[in-house]
């Protein structure tokens, strides 16, 4: 029997969860609700599905057994808080929310009224990350000494000026790291290991009317002791591929977007004749680097079917609230370094208190 899905906040995010809950086995979109009803109604007629007029009425649905929330990143939380309340499994577009405190009510609340809680980080899904993660894992690196992400983006003046949210601290939570590099903060890490040491700088170099930045770099240490590198940006024009890098003493990897592009070990194994094949016919198209509505959903697809294995086993899923809130963590520990100008560590004891954003729990 297939579970019931219904989405809050009806913004261009939510045609990917509908276009991925529309291929995932076992699942399917029965409404969605939104702060404007005419938004709604015209999602409904799209996607074919009810609009709800208020969140409660689809709370109180028993048709839903999960939803998945859409909404602006600082405003994940409230919906979050009832949905798990009337009993509701909860998946979270990312980030998971803006500030570790909003967070960890979020998990709390999961965890209180046993439901599932995931995050949207379908890059994880991607066989060119898993192929790497593999290798890491089986010790194919050697020690590992560098893990770098980059994501030189572009985001024209109309993109920010096209929402009252975007470019906000309020609600966007951040700039170029919240909320378009992220993704690669996440991949990044869940193949190096925990940071424990962040060193940043940040700016707003080439954009009006925000107040959060365009542009950010911040090195890296791990828990490992290997370093690493952060780039963020969407004042890059064009906008180019994002790209991640794993170095190590016997062996290197990289990634631009979900190709892998180098694969080189000091000793060889029957699988890198396939890999490097792969490597010659592949070619990424331009995701999310100048369009931001230039990605696909199967990443999304994968992990709706990871959230229904987890519902129906008991078990938890393999990006849940903890480790949404991870790369949380890092980028709050990145802007406070490039506010103070010092080194912070991991992890966290609270949210910092910037002068740039002010308080927010």
């Amino acid at each position: 029997m297939a579970l019931g899905f219904g989405i809050i906040g009806c913004g261009m995010i939510a045609n990917f969860h509908a276009k991925a809950i529309e291929h995932t086995r076992g699942a399917q979109l029965v409404g969605c609700v939104s702060r404007s009803p005419r938004s709604a109604e015209r999602f409904a007629s799209s996607h074919g599905c009810v609009a709800y007029q208020r969140l409660e009425e689809m709370l109180a649905d028993p048709e839903i057994d999960v939803v998945t929330i859409c909404t602006p990143s600082g405003a994940h939380m409230e919906p979050a808080l009832a949905a798990a309340k009337a009993g509701k499994h909860v998946v979270v577009e990312k980030p998971l929310e803006i500030t570790l405190r909003r967070c960890d009510r979020m998990i709390e609340a999961c965890r209180k009224n046993k439901v599932v809680l995931s995050t949207i980080f379908p890059s994880r899904f991607h066989e060119s990350g898993l192929t790497i993660k593999r290798a890491i894992d089986t010790g194919r690196f050697g020690r590992l000494t560098l893990g770098d992400a980059y994501v030189k983006w572009y985001r024209s003046q109309e993109y920010y000026d096209s929402g009252a949210w975007r470019g906000t601290w309020e609600l966007d939570g951040g700039g170029a790291l919240m909320n378009q590099a992220i993704h690669s903060v996440d991949l990044l890490t869940w193949l190096m290991g925990p940071v424990v040491e962040i060193n940043a700088q940040s700016a707003c170099l080439a954009h009006k009317r925000i107040a959060v930045e365009d542009t950010a770099v911040a090195t890296l240490r791990f828990k490992n002791g290997a370093l690493g590198v952060i780039e963020a940006t969407t004042a890059v024009y064009p906008g180019y591929l994002k790209k991640i890098e794993i170095h190590g003493t016997t062996g290197t990897a990289a990634m631009v977007e979900e190709d892998i592009v180098l694969w080189d070990f000091a000793k060889g194994n029957r699988a890198d004749a396939m890999i490097r094949r792969q490597m010659e016919r592949s070619k990424s198209g331009g995701g999310g680097a100048s369009d931001p509505s230039a990605i696909g959903f199967h990443g999304h697809a994968e992990l709706f079917r990871d959230v229904l294995k987890a519902i129906r086993t008991g078990k938890q899923p393999s990006i849940d609230g903890q480790e949404g809130r991870r790369s949380v963590e890092i980028i709050l520990g990145i802007y406070k370094s490039a506010e103070t100008g010092r080194a912070v560590e991991l992890p966290l004891k609270s949210d910092p208190v910037l002068k740039s954003r002010g308080s927010r729990g």
